[in-house]
């Protein structure tokens, strides 16, 4: 673990938005500088609010956008600096499962082709042997052989998801980045994807990185957790550490206005008001200031920098230390029991499938 699997260095990536008539075109800051270090066998959770940059930081890791500014590093190489050859071994060890399973499937092609795809592309296999990989494959995930003749209008969410997985398998990948892969299905498939995903990283020996908003699915698969607002990371931990002493404002909220399952459950007060600024006009100084309860001056003249707070931790608060240093503050923010028993349901679910 001496060297990171997959390491991004300032990265920016900003979009221009449409001109129209009466509107001048405007910057739009997706992702804004973004350090971060994914090792090898971990998974790094990356979680936000819609509009925070989760997706966008996602794509720009596996070269799907190019980046504006700053560097993406695979294994210490310069992704993107890669020739067209060296950028095809790229893609064949850095696969994604995408969002919506009913639409990352290609309708007029059957279930063996749309897996078995990556193997033509990648390997020099015969028919035969490219159809015995596919049912290795689909049985892998879960899926009856018989399956592979079958179009996707033809399954579940769930099934499609898994099939999702399996083309993303195909390749036989290092990295396997999920863009929320269960954001779509229901809570009783999304534990069986999640048991899925976990045994297929310690059978493959995989690295994971999850884009998610679902914190219940975070706290049970992730390692660490990266959390993003306005195109930023304000805050990255061990998991533990962040549902057990979040030291952003912005990560108690989030941990604060998780829905609560358990019927006539008790609900903390929401800790976050109104909703995240124009991205083409963030504001000064703290980009979170504007909704924060405990802001001051400083906050709104200066951006704090993404600071070291521990053994393998960093956040960017100009006040995280008082605001941890005053036990009201932190009992306020703490997990609720009613989190507490909502995750102990979640990991029941989840034990029960496997």
């Amino acid at each position: 673990m001496n060297q990171p699997i997959i390491e991004s260095m300032a990265l920016t990536k900003i979009f221009q938005s449409p001109k129209s008539l009466f509107t001048r075109r405007r910057q739009v800051y997706a992702v804004d500088r973004v350090s971060l270090k994914v090792w090898p066998g971990e998974t790094l959770a990356i979680v936000g609010e819609s509009g925070s940059g989760k997706s966008t930081l996602a794509r720009l890791l596996l070269r799907l956008l190019k980046a504006t500014e700053g560097q993406v590093f695979y294994r210490g190489n310069d992704i993107g600096k890669l020739a067209s050859g060296q950028l095809n071994q790229l893609r064949r060890e850095l696969q994604m499962i995408f969002q919506d399973p009913f639409a990352s499937l290609n309708p007029r092609m059957t279930v063996e082709n749309i897996v078995g795809e990556p193997i033509w592309l990648h390997e020099h296999l015969s028919r035969q042997e490219r159809h015995e990989r596919v049912i290795e494959l689909l049985r892998t995930v879960g899926l009856p052989e018989t399956y592979a003749r079958r179009y996707p209008h033809e399954f579940s969410g769930g099934q499609r998801q898994r099939i999702g997985i399996a083309r993303a398998l195909a390749s036989r990948p290092t990295l396997l980045l999920g863009d929320e892969p269960v954001s779509a299905l229901d809570v009783s498939v999304q534990a069986q994807v999640v048991n899925l995903l976990e045994s297929l990283k310690e059978q493959f020996g995989l690295t994971l990185i999850v884009v998610a908003h679902g914190l219940a699915v975070i706290r049970h698969m992730s390692d660490r957790v990266a959390v993003m607002y306005l195109g930023q990371v304000v805050e990255i931990a061990a998991t533990d550490d962040i549902f057990d002493q979040p030291l952003h404002p912005y990560t108690r909220a989030l941990i604060a206005s998780a829905p609560q399952l358990i019927p006539g459950g008790r609900r903390q007060a929401p800790l976050l008001q109104g909703e995240l600024p124009n991205p083409s006009q963030p504001p000064s100084g703290c980009r979170f200031h504007t909704r924060c309860p405990h802001v001051k001056e400083v906050c709104r003249q200066y951006e704090p920098p993404l600071e070291p707070a521990g053994e393998q931790r960093q956040v960017a608060c100009h006040r995280w230390r008082e605001l941890n240093s005053d036990r009201s503050v932190i009992l306020v923010v703490a997990p609720s029991a009613a989190f507490l028993r909502r995750r102990a349901l979640f990991e029941h679910a989840v034990t029960q499938k496997s």
